[in-house]
């Protein structure tokens, strides 16, 4: 229990309905147990006027037909008040469920890019949907039938020691032995549970992958090989949950011997007792058994609330180990403030965590507010992690970087990344129309702005070709797209933002040289007051920068103009001369 100590504050916030759920399931166990006392109390009327012939006829018939009244309100008030307990605590348990999603949607948030590194997205997506449901269950009908279980017992039990103290100690005693092995019935369906939903984490996570590599697999035709892939966890999928459904199938008939057994030993020990004249007459059997069934399910209910518990336990610790986690990324100061672009890198290195590389290797470099720096080099020489860097997805393990004159560790975490705008160099559009993803960089834009942003990006034309223009939906991850659309649509999303920095890497690598060159000139217009970063392997990119930056090895090899570079013998002019051939080809 010591994991679901989390959610304590949850019945703390939610008290009303939790403590209401309680007074609703005390009132209606008392209702309840009225039919019992008003049915034992008819039949001994009865079994009283049929041996001793003294009573008047009508008396009997107006005490049965009173009976019969009282029975009805009992049942009317249980029934109402049981939905009173369902509607507060099963409410208060979805409530929760809200909130908890919430909180670790908001975590995931948060979380920096190392986490998503060591974590598939299909177990993330299951501990936010299977992991939080189980959870649910625990503070929904596992506390519900708990606090039902207890008052029942507390309740039935009293009222059974007043009618016979020797007929309820011997008809309680095989409870507990049946209980016993509902419980360890329980636990090994817990067990099974436990490794099926492991499995059907991994399918998912399978699934998931396939479909968002769909175009790759049917590149490569392994379409054959992933099918085996998926038949061989689909098989192992099944093979648990058989195992799974033989062990549930065993509770059903296991409940109903534990009814039977109860109702044999009422009657029997009952009958027993009833010649020996233990009991004043036969009315108290007929008691007794509407008294052992009301106990029947709290006793079964043990063993599979004890099994959503420990389910829960399990799914809320898998939550605890990521919600404990402190991101390395903080926002540290909440200040509001305006950002004019300048940036300093001083002596910075980095060196990912996950694998060990060493990205950066003491960079250092200075950019001011409407300055265009380009950054050339071969691949993984670390071009993209300084994009990463500025944006704070990563913090350098070695020097500092400076922003506006502060340690970028200092600023305002959320003003420094909504005053930059960014264009990945894997384009990421979402299942949403075409404006919705262009107006993804500014929620308020109107269509003007839209359609601005998309002819600065050069991709105003192919749009309004769609059948459905701007509405057009796209598949997921934009895959109905081209690359360069895609490309240049992300573009127009950065754009549209008006950002005081704008970072582009290799974000016109799909895309023709005309249309690069038109892309380039709108962006030498728009970015006049703008700090602009462009990562890139093409100097028609480059050439039109202030300063240029060429990395090898996460060092910075060369640095200047254009002019200056393709003199200067290097990286940078063996590239220049390479594309100016290919170009003339």
């Amino acid at each position: 229990m010591k994991e679901l100590r989390y959610l304590n504050p949850y019945f703390l916030k939610y008290k009303y309905h939790f403590f209401g759920g309680i007074f609703a399931t005390i009132a209606a166990q008392i209702f309840s147990l009225v039919s019992p006392k008003l049915i034992s109390q008819s039949i001994a009327s009865i079994e009283d006027y049929l041996k001793k012939g003294n009573s008047n006829p009508e008396v009997i018939k107006s005490l049965l037909i009173e009976n019969i009244i009282w029975m009805t309100f009992a049942v009317l008030a249980s029934g109402v008040l049981t939905f009173m307990m369902r509607q507060t605590l099963i409410v208060m348990s979805r409530h929760i469920e809200f909130d908890l999603k919430n909180v670790v949607f908001k975590h995931y948030e948060v979380l920096t890019q190392n986490f998503y590194k060591k974590n598939r997205t299909g177990d993330l997506m299951n501990r936010i949907s299977e992991d939080v449901g189980r959870v649910r269950m625990y503070v929904g009908p596992a506390v519900m039938y708990t606090i039902n279980t207890i008052i029942r017992f507390t309740v039935v039990i009293i009222f059974m020691l007043e009618v016979s103290p020797k007929l309820t100690v011997l008809t309680l005693l095989p409870l507990p032995i049946l209980a016993y092995f509902i419980f360890k019935l329980s636990t090994e369906i817990n067990k099974r549970s436990l490794s099926f939903q492991k499995n059907l984490s991994t399918l998912s996570s399978f699934t998931q992958e396939f479909f968002s590599g769909i175009r790759v697999i049917k590149s490569y035709h392994i379409e054959n090989f992933k099918q085996t892939e998926f038949s061989n966890l689909s098989n192992e999928s099944n093979q648990k949950s058989l195992e799974l459904a033989k062990v549930q199938a065993f509770f059903g008939p296991l409940m109903l011997l534990l009814i039977g057994i109860s109702n044999l030993l009422v009657i029997a020990l009952g009958g027993f007792m009833y010649i020996n004249g233990s009991i004043a007459n036969i009315a108290v059997i007929a008691e007794f058994i509407i008294y052992i069934n009301m106990l029947v399910w709290p006793v079964t209910s043990i063993g599979w609330v004890s099994s959503l518990i420990q389910e829960a336990e399990a799914s809320q610790k898998r939550l605890n180990e990521f919600l404990s986690i402190t991101p390395e990324i903080t926002n540290e100061n909440q200040t509001p403030m305006d950002f004019e672009g300048n940036i300093s890198f001083k002596n910075v290195s980095l060196v990912y965590e996950d694998t060990h590389i060493k990205a950066l290797d003491g960079i250092s470099f200075d950019i001011k507010k409407g300055e265009t720096l380009a950054i050339i080099g071969r691949t993984g020489s670390g071009k993209s992690s300084i994009l990463s860097l500025i944006s704070r997805l990563y913090d350098p393990t070695e020097g500092s970087i400076e922003v506006n004159g502060m340690d970028i560790k200092k600023v305002n975490l959320n003003a420094l990344r909504n005053a930059i705008g960014t264009v990945p160099q894997d384009a990421f559009l979402f299942s949403d129309s075409i404006i919705n993803n262009i107006k993804f960089g500014k929620e308020n834009a109107s269509y003007e702005e839209v359609i601005e942003a998309a002819k600065n990006a050069a991709v105003h034309q192919n749009i309004i070709n769609f059948k459905d223009q701007y509405e057009t939906v796209l598949g997921e991850r934009g895959i109905t797209l081209s690359g360069g659309q895609k490309q240049r649509v992300s573009i127009a999303r950065a754009l549209i933002k008006d950002p005081a920095i704008l970072l582009l890497d290799d974000c016109l690598s799909a895309v023709d040289t005309e249309t690069e060159e038109e892309i380039l000139n709108n962006l030498n217009r728009i970015c006049a007051n703008k700090t602009t970063i462009i990562v890139s392997h093409r100097v028609s990119s480059a050439k039109n920068a202030q300063k240029i930056i060429v990395l090898e090895h996460g060092k910075i090899a060369q640095q200047g103009t254009h002019n200056q570079l393709i003199n200067e013998e290097g990286y940078y002019k063996e590239l220049y001369l390479k594309q100016i051939t290919e170009k003339e080809m």
